[in-house]
C-alpha cells in the first residue's frame, strides 16, 4: 500500500472518529450545554490553547538544541545521559509529573506551564537526537568528499535528514499535551479540564463531554496542522525517501 493511500485512509479514519465522536455528544446532551454556554466554551478553550502553544515552544525551543548539542562531537560522550533521562521521564505519569510540580511552586498558571514543557520536552527531545544520529553515514562522508565543513555538514545534511524524526517528536509532544493540558486544571492551569472535571463533581454527562469532545477534537486538528506544516517544512525529496522506507 503506498504512502498516498495510506495517509488518505488516515484522513477518513479521522474523519469518521471525529464525526462519531459528535454523534455521542449530540445524544449525551453535550451541544446543549454548549449553546446555553458558548462564552465559558470558547474562553475554555483559548486557555486550553495557551497552555499547549506556550508549553509547546518552550519545549521545542529547549529540546531541540539540547538534543543537538548532545550529538555533537564534543558532547557526544553525555548522549547515554540524555536519551536515559527521556526514557526514564517519559514513563512517569502525567498526573504525577503535575503533583510534583505543584508541590515545589505551588498552585497557578505558571505552574500549569511548566508542568505542560517538562511533559512535553521528553518526546521531541528523544527523537532529535535519534533522528541526527541515525542520519545514513554515507550521506555525511559523500559531504565531507564534497569539501563541506562542519557547520555545512549540519545545516545542509544532517539537520534537514533528521527533521522527519523531529517533527514526529514535536506532533506526538503536541497531541499528548492537548490530553494532559486538561489536568492543568487541578493546579490552577484552567482550560477545558475545568469542564471537564466540574461535570465529575456534579454527576452531569453532558458538562463532562463538553470539555472532554473538544479536548478530542484539538488533538485531531492539531495534529493534521502539524502534518501539513511537516509538508512545508520537509523537503519533498527527503519526505519522499523517508517514506520509501
Amino acid at each position: 500500500m503506498t504512502s498516498k493511500k495510506t495517509e488518505k485512509l488516515v484522513k477518513i479514519g479521522l474523519g469518521v472518529i471525529a464525526l462519531a465522536i459528535l454523534v455521542i455528544a449530540y445524544a449525551m446532551g453535550t451541544f446543549k450545554f454548549i449553546i446555553e454556554n458558548p462564552d465559558d466554551l470558547i474562553n475554555l478553550t483559548i486557555e486550553h490553547l495557551k497552555l499547549v502553544g506556550i508549553s509547546a515552544v518552550l519545549s521545542i525551543g529547549t529540546a531541540v538544541p539540547l538534543g543537538i548539542l548532545v550529538t555533537r562531537p564534543k558532547f557526544k560522550k553525555y548522549d547515554w545521559i540524555v536519551l536515559n533521562f527521556a526514557n526514564i521521564g517519559q514513563t512517569v505519569p502525567s498526573l504525577a509529573i503535575l503533583a510534583l510540580v505543584m508541590s515545589y511552586f505551588g498552585l497557578g498558571w505558571q505552574t500549569a506551564i511548566f508542568a505542560l514543557w517538562f511533559n512535553s520536552l521528553l518526546p521531541i527531545l528523544r527523537n532529535t537526537v535519534a533522528g541526527i544520529e541515525n542520519v545514513n553515514p554515507q550521506i555525511i562522508d559523500a559531504g565531507r568528499g564534497m569539501g563541506m565543513s562542519s557547520k555545512q555538514l549540519f545545516f545542509k545534511l544532517e539537520l534537514p535528514n533528521a527533521m522527519y524524526a523531529i517533527m514526529a517528536g514535536v506532533r506526538t509532544s503536541v497531541v499528548i499535551n492537548v490530553g494532559t493540558a486538561a489536568l492543568a486544571f487541578l493546579i490552577g492551569g484552567g482550560g477545558l479540564g475545568d469542564l471537564i472535571f466540574t461535570g465529575i463533581s456534579l454527576y452531569d454527562t453532558g458538562i463532562i463531554l463538553s470539555g472532554a469532545v473538544p479536548v478530542i477534537l484539538l488533538a485531531i486538528i492539531l495534529d493534521f496542522i502539524l502534518g501539513r506544516l511537516e509538508k512545508v517544512i520537509i523537503p519533498r525529496g527527503l519526505r519522499r525517501t523517508n517514506e520509501a522506507a
